[in-house]
């Protein structure tokens, strides 16, 4: 399957794991790759050592192109961009805004700059800042995410941008089914996350993989309780206090602060630590009522392609076929 996005990054299909802090680290990043897909570090949990010893455990499990995702809310991001740079990562991701000032030092170096977008007008300043690929995510996503749901946001996208750089779809997004509506809406490929947290590579606290099989369609929320943005989460005891007590948020990153001393926060920690599911911090999206097993990683990419030719395959049928 190809689309200008695989052209672009040098991959088989268009499939694109999100680089999810706490979560996307080398062994789900090199499964994902390896398979044909594209896989990101989810560094911003992760210590400037710790994201170099991440990139260089990609790089001795795979030779396929990879990522790295940073949030530009953080902070300066420059260190660590020239980190991912020198350690050989072919794509940075940047969430939360426009990392106006590392852009021209990502295509110095060759490097390929993606960005997260929930509006049009981000997707139109990503491009005026020169990012070479804009992911449309829809509310539906879980993490950190906006306000429009993916079905209107990633045409509306497509018809701003997508003469000029490839557009990604994103948010609510769990089989080939979704792949092929994305590439119907216009999209080049799909950017997946919450279907990714459950395969026996992604790194998670004891009980996040089994509450992602235990909730439904509804089971999520968008929640300031974590971080002080609008994130989407699993729905528990702490969502609720915080739904009860909005005059208790802090902005962020101060939310991040009361939540680790809460207990609530355990993000990118040892995978044996057994978390609270009452009251953990969770993201999630609303694809996770669709998910009933645990999957291998390259076994999920290659399913995502052979499930999306199956719905292009019966959509040519029936428009090809008379009535």
């Amino acid at each position: 399957m190809r689309t200008r996005l695989t052209e672009l990054l040098g991959i088989e299909h268009p499939v694109m794991l999100a680089g999810m802090g706490g979560v996307s680290y080398s062994r789900l990043v090199a499964a994902v790759s390896e398979a044909g897909g594209f896989g990101c570090l989810g560094a911003s949990t992760m210590q400037p050592d710790e994201m170099v010893s991440e990139i260089r455990a990609v790089r001795s499990a795979t030779d396929k192109p990879f990522g790295v995702d940073l949030l530009t809310a953080a902070g300066d991001l420059l260190p660590q961009v020239k980190m991912l740079i020198d350690e050989g990562a072919k794509v940075f991701v940047a969430g939360l805004g426009v990392p106006r000032d590392v852009v021209e030092l990502c295509h110095k170096h060759g490097v390929i700059v993606v960005n997260m977008c929930g509006k049009v007008r981000h997707a139109t300043s990503a491009v005026a800042a020169g990012c070479d690929i804009v992911v449309a995510q829809g509310t539906e996503a879980g993490g950190h995410t906006g306000q429009v749901a993916t079905m209107p946001l990633v045409p509306q996208i497509v018809d701003a941008v997508g003469d000029k750089v490839p557009v990604v779809a994103a948010g609510g997004i769990f089989d080939g089914r979704g792949l092929a509506a994305a590439l119907a809406l216009g999209a080049d490929g799909v950017w997946v996350g919450t279907r990714f947290i459950a395969t026996p590579e992604a790194r998670a606290v004891v009980g996040y993989k089994d509450t992602l099989l235990d909730i439904g369609e509804d089971g999520t929320v968008v929640s300031r309780a974590y971080t002080g943005k609008t994130c989407r989460v699993v729905r528990n005891e702490y969502t609720q206090y915080f739904e009860e007590h909005p005059d208790e948020l802090k902005p962020f990153p101060a939310q991040v602060g009361r939540a680790s001393s809460d207990g609530a926060f355990h993000l990118g920690w040892d995978e044996s630590f057994e978390a609270d599911r009452n009251r953990e911090f969770f993201p999630a999206g609303q694809g996770a009522g669709a998910i009933h097993e645990l999957v291998p990683a390259a076994d999920l990419v290659r399913q995502f392609v052979a499930d999306a030719e199956s719905a292009i395959t019966r959509l040519t049928t029936a428009a090809t076929t008379p009535a």
